[in-house]
């Protein structure tokens, strides 16, 4: 039984169905609808389904609508822009009992190129390793929050305005912006998203 344990959670389809949530394996793209205006993110949903999944099931409960990007982190180069909810995670309650959220977190995941399936729950070891991810973090990249080491929270999220090689690898990058990327600049403390909505 540990074996086959084991195997399972190497499988997407494994933590689609522990969280209860549909296992969406293509790639998608989103509107985010924000008080400074729109902006469009693909989801890597191809590369991280279980992120990506977890992601479009919040969507569509509606958990992002009319709240504040809660901390804005500025640096002379880079910019990170936090949303999901927060206030200090009391929300994870509510959130659970009306939801149905079976958990405040789901796994780490990360992609390299060579293999077929994600890694979950597992974060870089070595520095070369990270030579074989699939994706690191750029312009516009959208990753979840960590809520331990080798977890992500399952709600909250941030953009990143530029390259950050310290964190590759250790965060589930699972989206880029592709349109209004100039957008995340103008974003500051208090501004909020009105709605996202799933273009395809």
């Amino acid at each position: 039984m540990p074996a086959c344990s084991l195997r399972n959670e190497t499988e997407p389809s494994y933590f689609c169905e522990k969280f209860k949530f549909r296992c969406i394996q293509t790639n998608k793209t989103i509107i985010f609808k924000t008080s400074k205006g729109d902006f469009e993110v693909k989801l890597f949903g191809q590369d991280n389904p279980v992120t990506v999944s977890n992601f479009l099931e919040n969507i569509e409960s509606e958990i992002y609508v009319n709240k504040k990007f809660y901390k804005i982190i500025n640096y002379p180069q880079l910019k990170f822009v936090h949303g999901g909810v927060n206030p200090k995670n009391k929300f994870y309650f509510e959130l659970n009992q009306n939801l149905n959220k079976t958990s405040p977190a789901i796994p780490l995941e990360i992609k390299f190129k060579e293999e077929i399936k994600p890694r979950y729950n597992y974060q870089i070891k070595s520095p070369h390793e990270i030579e074989d991810l699939i994706y690191t973090f750029e312009e516009g990249s959208i990753a979840m929050v960590k809520s331990g080491k080798n977890k992500s929270s399952s709600t909250e999220f941030f953009f990143v305005t530029n390259k950050i090689p310290e964190l590759d690898g250790r965060y589930s990058i699972f989206g880029k912006i592709i349109k209004g990327l100039d957008l995340l600049e103008k974003i500051k403390q208090g501004d909020y998203i009105k709605a996202v909505k799933i273009s395809n």
